[in-house]
């Protein structure tokens, strides 16, 4: 019985802890450099390194780089929408200040401010 109590609190421990990791909380790196939308796939999360579609919805444009992106931000709110790494506020991809990791992954800021702040963490 004591086993079973031990898997049942891992299992516990486990659905609380492992929504912290989802996409939406990812954590950068290292020092990013500023990045136009146009070049991000806002699905993927990726600088394409080239211009990707352009994807109105309610007057904003966002971008993704293929049919299947396109109809997600169309459809679905929480594709067009992340989570600021400094502040944790909720931002919107089509107004947002947007950077990139050394690997083409971006991260969404509110301001230039917020960014300001990631990178001062990598400065010596």
């Amino acid at each position: 019985m004591p086993r079973m109590r031990k898997s049942a609190l891992l299992l516990l421990a486990l659905c609380l802890v492992l929504p912290l990791f989802a996409d939406d909380a990812v954590i950068p790196t290292g020092p990013l450099t500023r990045v136009e939308a146009k070049m991000v796939c806002m699905v993927n999360e990726q600088n394409m390194g080239k211009e990707q579609i352009p994807v109105e919805v309610e007057g904003r444009t966002y971008y993704g780089c293929c049919e299947m992106c396109k109809k997600a931000l169309a459809d679905n709110a929480a594709k067009r929408t992340a989570t600021d790494p400094i502040s944790g506020k909720q931002v919107d991809k089509a107004t947002a200040v947007i950077a990139a990791q050394q690997d083409g992954r971006v991260f969404y800021f509110e301001n230039e401010q917020n960014l300001a702040k990631h990178n001062a963490l990598y400065k010596q």
